[in-house]
């Protein structure tokens, strides 16, 4: 009698990237709870702590690009395993710090470097790598990933860092990202080809393009000087920096505090964060799915003009209590935060073929640099005015340009591809879903 069929390899190995973005987005997200403690210990700003948070966001960004040409070269193994040392030293070197600077260099520059390399631009890569048939539902459970990191870090991290201190938190999100690290070198493989196989739903006998060589940050570049020839490549980056500016930079960075000036406990408004996450995981899910079926420009467009009024009425429900108008904001806006990825992988693979993944890299770049300039913006606003409502409007107001310009987007190739974008024999391209 004939065993089952074993299932793909690929699943085994999206298993993997989940787990390290899971870890990835967790850790992104801890500084978030450490705002309150960090400026009751130490007196600092929250205009200087959002500096910190600022420049994590910032190479958080700007090391996608680098980090997908980077996993061309030396493999996504090598590459996200070094990432997670990066994050566990950044996070750990945080309980000897007695200036800001030294907190600019450990959660700014060390976690911002680790946890950019396994960011959004590492699922655009094992897709691309692994997959053909199911590509969009994978990027939207993948996504998904770091809304679950919300969801199992924030609330106990909260309530760590308001009993035994922030300084046990930065050791546990250490630990965390240790602990990952075999897991990712013993069972992520870089190409289907390293294990004798093809990627899910290819075609028998298909033969992929051989990676690309040369400097991983030269072909970074050299994609980002090709991509920035076209208008769609800017309405991408524009409209993905508006993504960044009203999800990590304000709400991931500040509803917290935001919540805290309302009387609101820490630890509850790091549930609603959290919960945000719960739903955020079924909205970027389903996005994914949508992504397969219904043109990404139109999805993208709604997306971003739902959020925009969204967080037009947010500075209306915060109280000391989690009331029922504050809930239906939190599922609302959950249901949309990371919706946006699916549709703009599928239209970076669709408009610049096998440079998708290094595409988005740049364009997820302008995702942080707009992140970490509202989480500047919205803490010196706080500062100055002693309340978030104006960075609240503001954003919600940027959210209606975002919509307007993805719905500019081209719908495909801008030209003839290049010859190693070609199939052959009877490879799918790239770009096929």
């Amino acid at each position: 009698m004939r065993s089952r069929r074993r299932p793909h390899r690929a699943w085994v190995v999206a298993g993997v990237a989940f787990v390290a973005i899971v870890g990835a987005a967790g850790f992104r997200a801890t500084p978030g709870v450490l705002i309150t403690p960090l400026e009751d210990e130490f007196g600092w700003t929250r205009g200087t702590i959002s500096l910190a948070v600022s420049v994590n966001l910032v190479l958080y960004g700007l090391t996608a690009p680098f980090a997908a040409a980077l996993m061309d070269r030396l493999g996504m193994r090598r590459v996200v395993a070094s990432a997670l040392l990066l994050v566990a030293l950044g996070s750990g070197l945080t309980v000897f710090m007695t200036s800001s600077w030294q907190l600019i260099l450990c959660w700014g520059v060390l976690v911002g470097l680790g946890t950019g390399s396994m960011a959004l631009v590492f699922v655009a890569t094992v897709t691309d790598r692994w997959f053909v048939r199911h590509r969009g539902v994978v990027v939207g459970v993948l996504t998904a990933g770091g809304a679950a990191g919300q969801l199992v870090f924030l609330p106990l991290l909260a309530w760590v860092a308001e009993g035994p201190g922030w300084r046990t938190a930065a050791i546990l999100v250490a630990g965390s990202a240790l602990a990952v690290v075999p897991l990712v070198w013993l069972f992520l493989r870089d190409r289907p080809e390293d294990v004798g196989l093809t990627p899910l739903g290819a075609e028998p006998g298909a033969v992929r393009p051989a990676p690309p060589t040369g400097a991983s940050g030269m072909r970074a570049l050299t994609v980002l000087r090709s991509a920035a020839r076209t208008r769609s490549f800017w309405y991408l980056a524009g409209g993905f920096a508006i993504c960044g500016a009203s999800t990590n930079g304000l709400v991931g960075t500040h509803f917290i505090p935001a919540a805290h000036d309302h009387g609101m406990p820490q630890t509850m408004a790091a549930g609603l964060l959290a919960l945000i996450g719960v739903f955020d995981v079924v909205g970027t899910i389903f996005s994914g799915w949508l992504s397969d079926r219904v043109d990404p420009r139109i999805l993208l467009g709604g997306y971003y003009a739902l959020r925009g009024a969204s967080l037009l009425v947010l500075p209306s429900l915060f109280s000391a209590t989690a009331e029922p108008s504050m809930l239906i904001f939190i599922i609302f806006y959950g249901l949309d935060w990371v919706a946006t990825v699916p549709p703009t992988v599928a239209l970076c693979r669709t408009v610049y073929g096998r440079d998708g993944a290094v595409v988005f890299g740049w364009v997820f770049a302008s995702h942080q640099v707009g992140a970490a300039i509202a989480a500047v913006v919205a803490g010196v606003t706080r500062d100055h005015l002693g309340h978030y409502d104006a960075a609240w409007y503001g954003a919600g107001l940027l959210c209606a340009l975002a919509a307007l310009l993805s719905l500019r987007i081209a719908r495909g190739l801008p030209g003839p591809p290049a010859a190693s974008d070609r199939p052959r024999a009877a490879v799918p391209t790239s770009g096929g879903a």
